[in-house]
């Protein structure tokens, strides 16, 4: 059982953007949604704790493993997937997984056939074993992504953005992917896509401006907007007027019409509809329209 610790972690860059600020969390096994705009610090914290870069202050530990002051050891344990996650040309599926293997301490070449091969079996992937992996689909590029990540029986497995341009059947089986992998090892699944959070994560934290701006359930998330939430279909030329008359939470296009959302605790107005809360009301409640955690 794996226990992840982060505590007052910060992190400014030169150019004075302030990526971290005071960012603390304990995550255990299982799969964890790390959910927040572009520019909410995500990838941030995830290249520090995958020890891609040092931050200025704060902890975090592994279990016993103090990620930011022994990152070689961090990373005999550590399965990490981009969010670009790039490939060597002309190199096929089982040569790029056997490269890694020998890369994270796989000398035996038998025992590297035998991993890589269970790998692309888990990840459905056996019959691709020879074709180039620069020829992959998107779905399959990711897939492959996280056999790699696999190699060495990680305790922390990062994927940042893994589902950004896939086809739904892609993400799918994905989903399907992370989910079984999730069941043995702490897995960050790092996201700007509500639904990703919502499908696949028991525990889940919301960044904002380089803070944890909220951290618990899904549910116990919905849960804090019940009875506030409010719904009405309006005509395109009235959406400013009621973004400066009501709390705005959220607005779509629904058969050519905007729907919006709004925040209220008492019914707001003629023609709202009080509706059940939604992630993506607490996504953009939490990140847009900040209320106390």
């Amino acid at each position: 059982m794996a226990t992840l610790k982060i505590s007052g972690l910060n992190k400014t860059y030169p150019n004075g953007v302030c990526a971290l600020d005071n960012v603390t969390l304990e995550i255990g096994n299982g799969m964890f949604g790390l959910l927040g705009p572009n520019g909410a610090g995500k990838s941030s914290l995830m290249r520090t704790l995958a020890t891609l870069q040092q931050a200025d202050s704060g902890s975090a530990f592994l279990n016993e493993i103090d990620i930011l002051n022994n990152p070689l050891e961090l990373r005999k344990t550590l399965g990490y997937l981009p969010q670009e996650f790039g490939v060597y040309p002309r190199i096929t599926a089982e040569q790029l997984l056997d490269h890694v293997a020998v890369l994270k301490g796989f000398a035996h070449k038998k025992e590297r056939r035998e991993l890589v091969a269970s790998l692309l079996d888990r990840v459905n992937l056996y019959d691709k074993r020879s074709k180039s992996v620069k020829g992959f689909s998107g779905g399959m590029k990711q897939r492959i992504g996280i056999a790699q990540a696999l190699i060495g029986n990680p305790k922390l497995i990062i994927v940042d953005e893994p589902t950004a341009g896939l086809d739904p059947g892609e993400r799918n089986r994905f989903h399907n992917l992370l989910a079984d992998v999730g069941e043995e090892v702490i897995v960050i699944l790092s996201t700007h896509i509500v639904d990703d959070v919502r499908e696949l994560c028991t525990q889940m934290a919301v960044m904002a401006r380089g803070q944890i701006v909220y951290h618990g359930t899904p549910q116990a998330a919905m849960d804090q907007l019940a009875g506030q939430v409010w719904m009405r279909a309006i005509e395109r030329s009235e959406l400013e007027s009621y973004r400066s008359t009501y709390r705005v939470i959220s607005d779509k296009m629904v058969a050519g019409k905007p729907v919006i959302h709004v925040l209220s605790e008492a019914q707001p107005g003629e023609g709202f509809v009080q509706v059940a809360p939604n992630l993506e009301d607490v996504f953009f409640t939490r990140t847009h329209n900040p209320v106390t955690a």
